[in-house]
């Protein structure tokens, strides 16, 4: 039983990479009175988050807007556009493509999983889990359907089991070269509002993403960006749908308003988080994700410890996974660091358990929080017997001190 009378002095560290830590003026937000989902105030509200979550996404298309997790809206975009017994190719990049392809087989959809690494020293058993989304592959196969059997590509950009970041343009231009026909479809569930993403500009025609990451909020929206093409696909496509279709979401949205009950006031905490994203300018928020996540892989090579994303141009900036010795539980680890540091680290999922754990720096983090951070990691692994190369922190705290972070834009 979870006890609620325990409250340790200081902050828990919560260093997964999502949730993330909230920030106060959200959860201030997220505070006040509960309004009449039917009243003229929620509609304001409505109207204003709806234009606001396109600035995010990069899209004058619709955005649907969940009471859900980002699995909910995983479900919705497929069952949207997609009929019983149609084809898709899937990307094989980790936990979370697993899982999306598994659900896709659970709909009644043929998946088709495209895997790309071979082989891979560190992790011989799951090598393309080190790897982003090959889109020479995705190329490949396209040209080889000739009769277009391949209705969807989906793939997710920011790889939350591996901190890898795929180009998702490559996949557009991939898609465009073979001259195929079918939707693209990606899941930036940790990648929105960390990384740079453009739905429209890249051609993306179902955009998945959640609420417990870049937006700073706690889980429970989802959401679904559209482009003309899946809402055209939309009205052929025969999976069962309701709460999750389109057609009557886009009509009362018109509005402000939703054909079921909205989560009121995550509602409220996401129109306080769009205002401060917006306040500081998506190029610096997508700046400062880098420049943290450089800080924390600076800490992770004086270790002396691999980076679980195998390509430098592809790492992430939302979260670092980091692989420890052969023999050396990463979960044991992460175990000893939660009882001794108050801290929790992202476990290592699906073929990487036990093999590496995950830093997230997102959310409401500043430097002085990622090198407490990565004190606690350190001395975890040290307590843990791991045999270090060096100490990390001299190395994160050179990086922050020697690339001071960006003005912020300040809001009129």
């Amino acid at each position: 039983m979870l006890n609620l009378d325990f409250h340790p002095t200081g902050r828990h560290f919560l260093q997964i990479p999502g949730p993330s830590p909230v920030p106060e003026r959200v959860l201030r937000a997220m505070s006040l009175p509960t309004i009449d989902h039917r009243g003229p105030e929620f509609g304001a509200l409505g109207l204003k988050l709806l234009s606001g979550i396109q600035t995010i996404f990069k899209t004058q298309h619709p955005v649907m807007i969940y009471p859900a997790s980002g699995t909910g809206a995983w479900e919705a975009a497929l069952v949207n556009t997609l009929s019983p017994g149609d084809h898709i190719v899937m990307f094989e990049t980790g936990h979370f493509a697993s899982l999306w392809a598994k659900m896709a087989a659970r709909l009644g959809l043929s998946t088709e999983f495209l895997a790309g690494a071979e082989s891979d020293e560190q992790l011989p058993h799951a090598p393309s889990w080190r790897h982003g989304v090959q889109a020479d592959l995705i190329e490949a196969r396209l040209r080889q359907d000739s009769q277009h059997r391949i209705k969807a590509v989906c793939v997710v950009h920011n790889e939350t089991s591996t901190g890898v970041t795929s180009d998702i343009l490559a996949v557009r231009r991939a898609i465009d070269a073979a001259k195929h026909p079918a939707l693209l479809m990606v899941d930036s569930i940790s990648g929105l509002a960390c990384a740079d993403y453009r739905h429209d500009e890249w051609g993306v025609d179902v955009t998945i993403s959640g609420s417990q990451k870049g937006l700073m909020l706690p889980p429970g929206i989802s959401f679904n960006a559209l482009s003309p093409r899946a809402i055209d696909a939309m009205k052929s496509a025969k999976l069962p749908r309701a709460f999750w279709a389109w057609d009557e979401i886009i009509e009362m949205n018109k509005t402000g308003y939703w054909p079921y009950t909205p989560n009121t006031n995550l509602l409220y905490g996401l129109s306080e988080a769009l205002e401060m994203i917006q306040a500081e300018g998506l190029p610096q928020v997508f700046a400062r994700h880098q420049r943290w996540a450089a800080g924390v892989r600076a800490a992770v090579t004086a270790w002396g410890l691999p980076i679980q994303c195998a390509d430098p141009k592809l790492y992430s900036p939302v979260l670092t996974g980091v692989i420890t010795p052969v023999g050396v539980d990463a979960d044991a680890v992460r175990r000893l660091i939660h009882q001794r540091f108050d801290m929790s680290l992202g476990t290592g999922l699906g073929k990487l358990k036990g093999r590496m754990f995950r830093i997230g720096h997102l959310g409401d983090s500043n430097d002085l929080t990622l090198l407490a951070t990565l004190a606690g990691v350190e001395m975890g692994l040290k307590l843990s017997g791991v045999k270090l190369a060096g100490s990390g922190l001299p190395a994160a705290m050179d990086y922050f001190s020697s690339h001071p972070a960006a003005s912020l834009k300040q809001s009129s």
